[in-house]
């Protein structure tokens, strides 16, 4: 990868994002003239959501000058990922109770845009605007809103299952390993990553043993499933931390035996043996039996 250059829609992605996080731009300005307990508020009361809304539509009008057709739908789901992580920084750095949510929205926003980028990076052949994985399934979007439910009814029922610091804190760690993981393994694999099984070898594909692959066989599923239940334990949402962990356990397991096949296709012994070497990385889940 070294010296390759950032294909054009990547770098269009980077500037969207930015341009996103631009909505920190307003209370940064404000604070100067004020204290920084009033953050909060400005996502929460009426001025601020007006502002906000303003702030939005400007950056839109810009982006649908600057940019027309692929290039525009790139650009607006790369600048909706930014603004979603400034709130959270917002939120984050505001003397609230919903700091945690802040972490929540920080790490979910930073997930989908970095799925896309890493891809432009190493794979650019393959990237699409399903890259961002914000059409993942409908599964996964009704998962997601299950735990914004599910916190927000908590909080208003149990507010004192939401201060629990140090179970955030097990969660932020778990979300920052897992995502950690998840784009060591992508980076790793380069170009023979793919978020779509391959049912057909192409004359690239190599089997990768090294790096995080030399621990897991399936390093990015890995990530990606701690990631999943790190931010419900980072919401303390008791619920969504036991569905979440089924769901994905479940989820992975079929994926796993699903890629396997292929592998197994592909690179015939030299895959049997490296499955015999190294465990699939994932709790009570060993990939595809081989006779």
């Amino acid at each position: 990868m070294a010296g390759r250059k950032l294909v054009l829609e990547g770098r269009v992605s980077i500037k969207a994002f930015i341009l996103g996080l631009s909505v920190l731009v307003i209370p940064l300005i404000r604070t100067c003239y004020g204290h920084v307990d009033w953050v909060f508020d400005y996502l929460t009361e009426t001025p601020g959501k007006i502002v906000i809304c303003i702030h939005v539509a400007v950056i839109n009008g810009l982006l649908l000058v600057a940019y027309r057709g692929p290039l525009y739908k790139v650009a607006v789901r790369a600048c909706f990922l930014g603004v979603i992580f400034g709130c959270g920084l917002m939120i984050s750095c505001s003397e609230t109770t919903w700091t945690h949510f802040g972490w929540y929205l920080c790490s979910l926003s930073f997930f989908h845009y970095s799925e896309y980028l890493v891809t432009a990076i190493i794979n650019p052949h393959s990237l699409t605007l399903d890259s961002f994985l914000l059409n993942h399934s409908v599964e996964y979007s009704l998962a997601a809103v299950s735990s914004w439910v599910e916190f927000t009814v908590e909080k208003l029922t149990f507010p004192e299952l939401k201060q629990l610091n140090w179970l955030s804190v097990v969660g932020l760690l778990l979300v920052l390993c897992g995502e950690a993981l998840r784009k060591a393994a992508m980076l790793t694999a380069g170009s023979n990553f793919n978020h779509i099984v391959q049912n057909e070898k192409a004359q690239s594909h190599v089997l990768v043993t090294s790096g995080v692959y030399a621990y897991f066989r399936h390093p990015s599923y890995v990530g990606w499933f701690y990631w999943s239940t790190g931010t419900q334990v980072m919401l303390c949402n008791p619920v969504c931390i036991l569905g979440y962990t089924i769901a994905s356990w479940r989820f992975f397991r079929e994926r796993i035996e699903e890629e396997e096949l292929s592998l197994i296709h592909f690179f015939t012994e030299d895959y049997v043996e490296y499955k015999k070497r190294v465990p699939t990385g994932l709790p009570f889940i060993s990939g595809i039996r081989v006779n």
